[in-house]
């Protein structure tokens, strides 16, 4: 099937007061997303890939770890990142569900705790990348990083929240300043009912 741009799940000025601009969404969603989309499109149209679906292509290419299979992985997994992480975010400050609230106390001590870790995992991705959290193999949440493209897919793993750490993703907003930025999204940004929703079906 072929990649699709989908719609944010709210208006490009719906992050504005939380810290995320108009315009750097109007950059991401629309420019750079939109790039993935069509980039993907143009590299699987004739190959083996053609008519499987997102998280086939991102497996299968990535397990193949061929330089031919580089720019499909690439703009494929950017795409599903990209699509995840509009539904990880949302207006309006959504408190964090209480079931959410005691998984993460009880992997990482306290939620203060796991924000530190989920910041300095983004803050020390060295260029552009993505930080996570997840539902590991054995079932246990951890936080991640990955470089460039590469997500938890890759690893078995299912994504709980993901921060894009590309500069796309906030020189805008925050310039240079990734650790200002994750702090950010952390406080203001994460739709924490959607990360809920997440673990309740991993």
């Amino acid at each position: 099937m072929a990649f699709e741009l989908p719609d944010l799940p709210y208006a490009h000025d719906a992050l504005a007061a939380g810290g995320m601009s108009k315009e750097t969404m109007e950059y991401h969603h629309d420019l750079h997303h939109n790039a993935y989309v069509t980039n993907g499109n143009k590299l699987v149209a004739g190959t083996e890939w053609e008519g499987k679906s997102l998280e086939d292509i991102i497996t299968g290419t990535y397990a193949a770890g061929s330089v031919a299979q580089n720019g499909i992985f690439n703009n494929a997994s950017q795409h599903w990142n990209h699509a995840q992480f509009w539904e990880m975010m949302g207006p309006n400050g959504r408190a964090m569900p209480g079931a959410l609230e005691s998984r993460i106390t009880d992997a990482f001590g306290s939620v203060d705790a796991f924000k530190s870790e989920f910041s300095a995992a983004g803050a020390g991705q060295f260029g552009s990348g993505w930080c996570w959290l997840v539902v590991d193999t054995d079932g246990t949440l951890k936080v991640t990083k990955t470089e460039n493209g590469v997500n938890p897919l890759c690893f078995g793993q299912t994504a709980l929240l993901g921060c894009d750490v590309w500069e796309h993703s906030y020189y805008i907003d925050f310039r240079n300043a990734r650790p200002k930025y994750l702090a950010n999204f952390l406080e203001n940004l994460v739709n924490w009912e959607n990360v809920a929703e997440r673990l309740s079906n991993a």
